[in-house]
């Protein structure tokens, strides 16, 4: 058996994988909310704090949007459609995963990144956001987070999961 072989729902190679992916997603989101709790109490907001000099500080800000701020100042609108899709992801979560075990650690890392951010919106007001990516003053990436990371990577896992494998009735 390989990791191409696709997993047979309820069987203890399901439940083995669903158990670490979902390990690793408290992780993540343990990992993501103490990072924000330690960038709060530890640095100003606003403050660069150069870690490679040119291309990496740390600065806490608060963004009251979603990625590059888009609708900002709607907390609860992207709260609301962070719970829908979080609820949705785990609905369709084995129609989604198509039984490929990349997948099942793939959606539960956007979930860990979901519920970190969720969680900074709810109790915050905003997403508290650390790790600020740039090019000496000519380039800027967006201040991004923790749960940032687990959602895109959780994302792309998915999508070279999808170019790699066949759907299953193309298997067939």
């Amino acid at each position: 058996m390989n990791w191409r072989d696709r997993i047979e729902k309820n069987s203890p190679r399901e439940r083995a994988s669903l158990l670490w992916a979902a390990v690793i997603a408290l992780l993540v989101v343990i990992l993501d909310q103490w990072t924000k709790w330690y960038f709060i109490r530890n640095y100003e907001k606003g403050v660069p704090t150069p870690i490679i000099p040119g291309v990496l500080n740390f600065t806490y800000v608060e963004n009251i949007g979603a990625a590059w701020s888009m609708l900002s100042g709607q907390v609860w609108l992207l709260l609301l459609f962070g719970i829908t899709a979080g609820a949705a992801i785990i609905y369709f979560f084995r129609k989604l995963a198509e039984g490929c075990v990349e997948r099942y650690y793939a959606l539960l890392l956007v979930i860990s990144g979901i519920i970190g951010n969720s969680f900074d919106r709810a109790f915050h007001g905003a997403v508290i956001d650390f790790i600020h990516v740039h090019y000496y003053e000519s380039w800027h990436y967006p201040v991004f987070n923790v749960a940032d990371m687990a959602i895109c990577i959780g994302v792309f896992i998915y999508l070279i999961s999808g170019f790699c494998r066949k759907s299953p009735e193309a298997e067939k």
